[in-house]
């Protein structure tokens, strides 16, 4: 006997869910470009000295190539990517992430550059270059949705002030864009 609503059959056949729209650093594959062929460079450089004089050997040209490596993973970018209520930041040897809809505080560390520390209320901390936020509307208009939800749940005590300078710097960024463009800069 055949059922006409079948729980299996109505499971095989739903629509998934449509799929997270996820935000990525549009810089990134440039910078990590810039990170191999800076590395690379460096790399050839000593092996080319080291070979024209003379004294390059297996175990230098092991030294040589183990520092490139190590350059390459200083200079290695993060890779930010948000979505809804999160932020991540991918590095070589680890991945951070943080829930921008329950953030406790935000704050800029200032230095030979500039970061950006979020942090949340599970315990998550997440430090972000100024620049990609910058370089990515979208991901800055992201974090600033959630930052907002924080602030009206009451969980963002800390960090209005450093959201405001960066929106107001992004917003100057823009305006020199747009002037740029029109010819009216």
């Amino acid at each position: 006997m055949e059922r006409r609503h079948d729980t299996r059959h109505d499971a095989v056949h739903t629509q998934p869910d449509p799929p997270v729209d996820v935000l990525h650093d549009r810089r990134w594959a440039k910078d990590l470009r810039g990170a191999v062929q800076c590395s690379a460079g460096i790399l050839v450089l000593l092996l080319l000295i080291d070979w024209g004089a003379g004294s390059l050997t297996a175990t230098r040209g092991a030294l040589w190539a183990g520092l490139g490596v190590l350059l390459f993973l200083i200079l290695f970018p993060p890779r930010v990517t948000a979505g809804e209520g999160w932020l991540a930041s991918r590095e070589p040897l680890r991945k951070r992430s943080v829930r921008t809809d329950l953030l406790v505080s935000v704050r800029t560390l200032d230095g030979v550059s500039q970061r950006l520390v979020l942090r949340d209320v599970l315990g998550g901390r997440v430090e972000i270059s100024p620049q990609v936020l910058l370089d990515n509307p979208d991901l800055w208009h992201r974090l600033d949705e959630d930052a907002h939800r924080s602030a009206t749940r009451g969980s963002l005590t800390c960090g209005q002030t450093a959201l405001r300078r960066i929106s107001e710097r992004i917003d100057r960024e823009n305006a020199r864009t747009v002037f740029k463009v029109s010819g009216l800069d």
